[in-house]
């Protein structure tokens, strides 16, 4: 191979791709962070048919040290995505481990401190290509990727959100915080936006939605990771909207840091406050996470979906999904639509 020259050309060459599987349903994951991973680490083992939609809100680490000293998209949610899908090869396997390599010095507080490999290779192909969706395509080619990375959105988003704090004399006051980062841990979240509002969409995004079979929403934290793709008006609309079939997973772990005191029900009830014109065909949950059932089933039936429970989680006390686990929950439905 010879010595590549001049600008990157905005499409890998033909060859930098993963290995060849039987293609399966064309299926869109929207999320962000740890739960798309987990729902992407399932779905690449039925289809190569898949694009994962990921949030740009992180401001957080590594990714909001970039984000604030750069201006670009938060690259971390997008390379733990691209390493999810990465061959499974040797090749695959070792592009993913240095993408995923955080740097650590012996004695600390060095530049390069807490920023993972594949953050700063992804914004130097953006650099190179002035393209972010090229970009992605780059690092997707490199690792092998089966199937391709988007942004949820061209520019850098912003999480606000609204939180009750309560004095020691007992009354209480709603204060807004701002930034993803500070809201997963704010508490109960009264309400959240995104800034700007009218934010463009990826429009990739938009048409690999609009082309799908199945459109797989969650898991994730619910405020910060699932919510914003429905709080983005051209993305909530090309949702409401697809002709694909909707899929709503729901986490393992109700009562998180952003969603203190939240049933499961409560979570679809949120849905459904932000977004009534959406809706959905299934809601796949592990019946550990689900106290009530019947009301449960009555929160999905308000966005005209069937609850389709399954374990799916990992065995041990951590609450992560299982791939395999749930790669058999998807396979059902899909199966079955």
């Amino acid at each position: 191979m010879g010595v590549l020259t001049g600008p990157l050309p905005l499409i890998p060459p033909a060859g930098l791709t993963g290995s060849q599987q039987a293609k399966g349903p064309t299926v869109v994951a929207l999320g962000g962070g740890h739960g798309l991973s987990a729902s992407l680490s399932a779905l690449r083992l039925l289809t190569s048919e898949l694009t994962a939609v990921v949030t740009v809100a992180d401001d957080g680490g590594s990714s909001g040290r970039l984000r604030e000293e750069y201006g670009v998209l938060p690259p971390g949610d997008l390379r733990m995505a691209l390493s999810a899908l990465c061959d499974d090869t040797d090749w695959g396997r070792t592009w993913r481990d240095v993408m995923q390599h955080r740097f650590r010095s012996a004695r600390g507080g060095a530049s390069l401190d807490e920023h993972a490999m594949g953050n700063l290779l992804i914004v130097t192909l953006w650099e190179l290509l002035g393209d972010a969706v090229a970009g992605l395509k780059w690092a997707g080619a490199l690792l092998g990727a089966r199937g391709q990375v988007l942004p949820m959105s061209t520019v850098p988003l912003t999480i606000e959100g609204d939180v009750r704090v309560t004095a020691p004399d007992g009354s209480s006051t709603v204060t807004t915080i701002t930034g993803q980062a500070r809201c997963a841990v704010a508490g109960s979240l009264e309400s959240v936006r995104l800034l700007p509002e009218q934010a463009p969409a990826c429009v990739e995004a938009l048409t690999a939605v609009e082309l799908a079979d199945w459109v797989v929403l969650g898991p994730g934290s619910w405020y910060t990771s699932v919510l914003p793709h429905l709080l983005l008006p051209e993305m909530r609309q090309a949702l409401c909207d697809t002709p694909a079939k909707r899929c709503l997973t729901m986490n393992l772990a109700m009562d998180t840091k952003e969603t203190s005191g939240m049933s499961a029900a409560d979570h679809l009830h949120t849905l459904r406050d932000y977004a009534p014109e959406f809706s959905a065909d299934v809601v796949l949950a592990d019946p550990a996470s689900v106290s009530d059932l019947a009301e449960f089933e009555r929160a999905a039936g308000m966005i005209g979906a069937e609850v389709v429970l399954g374990r799916v989680g990992a065995s041990g006390r951590r609450p992560v999904h299982d791939p395999l686990r749930l790669a058999t929950a998807y396979q059902d439905i899909f199966g079955n639509s």
